[in-house]
């Protein structure tokens, strides 16, 4: 496989759920888990790139659609589950979106699918999983916050890094209260979070052009590959870790090298707020948490 950051033995021979696996971060995981052995299931909204990226991988994988602006895209692909998943990879996301746009389900995008999507997906598969659920999280958490008045951006004059962040610290807040929820229940199976740091991805492709050029003047300097952004995701999947970790890299500011762990703000460690954003979450998506508690 293409990482030693990966434990080779949690690989082979193992399920592994991989959202947004048709291209950057995404793609590397699944490349590696492939390589590993692993059962990969590519969970993307375009069937057609999965295919070739499935082509591409060889070994044991399959392509499921999976639209996360979409509940019911969401819903079909749980209803349509048979077995068991040993690790579902949250990984697929939208950032740094100019104007504010809206999922199937009237959520704002980048808190739809980065975090509504996801928060789904995880409930209706929860059942499935065996070992853990692993979100991809982002540094850019630290500068975002929750406003549970108005999470979809509907007052307020919409700011593109902030509603980012938002959703990206959503993502740490839903780890943590996942993992108080799977103890109280008694359930062994695990919720952490990673992130990849600075990494080559597609993440750009909505940025306005003169962030595009600046970004990609400060890449030139700190960026990692995708493959070395993808590391801290499949140490997470594949590490014994206590429940509610966050890996990233280690190096300066977190932007690159090898994975560790790492911390998050206060509020991405605010277990009240945790519990208020899941209520919300319940409410606005319909999915309830389906283990007794």
């Amino acid at each position: 496989m293409s990482t030693p950051a990966a434990n080779a033995a949690r690989i082979a021979g193992r399920r592994f759920v991989v959202t947004g696996a048709s291209s950057g971060l995404g793609l590397a995981a699944a490349r590696a888990l492939a390589r590993g052995g692993a059962r990969v299931v590519l969970a993307v909204r375009d069937v057609a790139a999965g295919e070739r990226v499935a082509a591409e991988l060889g070994g044991s994988t399959e392509i499921r659609a999976l639209d996360l602006a979409d509940l019911g895209s969401v819903r079909r692909f749980a209803e349509s589950w048979d077995g068991d998943i040993d690790v579902l990879i949250n990984n697929a996301g939208v950032g740094n979106l100019p104007k504010r746009r809206v999922t199937a389900d009237g959520f704002e995008l980048q808190m739809g699918t980065n975090h509504f999507g996801h928060f789904a997906l995880t409930n209706l598969l929860l059942p499935h999983i065996t070992d853990r659920v692993v979100t991809v999280a982002s540094n850019a958490h630290r500068y975002g916050g929750i406003d549970l008045t108005d999470i979809n951006w509907e007052s307020r004059p919409y700011r593109l890094f902030a509603s980012y962040g938002q959703s990206k610290l959503a993502n740490l807040l839903f780890t943590l209260e996942l993992q108080r929820r799977l103890v109280a229940s008694g359930s062994p199976v695990l919720a952490l979070a990673a992130h990849p740091g600075m990494a080559a991805s597609n993440f750009g492709r909505h940025m306005p052009a003169a962030l595009v050029v600046a970004a990609k003047a400060v890449g030139t300097v700190v960026q990692q590959s995708t493959e070395a952004g993808a590391a801290p995701t499949l140490f997470a999947a594949t590490r014994d870790l206590p429940g509610a970790s966050y890996v990233g890299p280690g190096g300066f500011g977190e932007m690159r090298g090898r994975p560790t762990l790492v911390g998050r703000s206060p509020q991405a460690a605010d277990p009240d707020l945790a519990r208020d954003l899941w209520t919300l979450s319940e409410k606005l998506t319909g999915v309830p948490f389906p283990l007794p508690s």
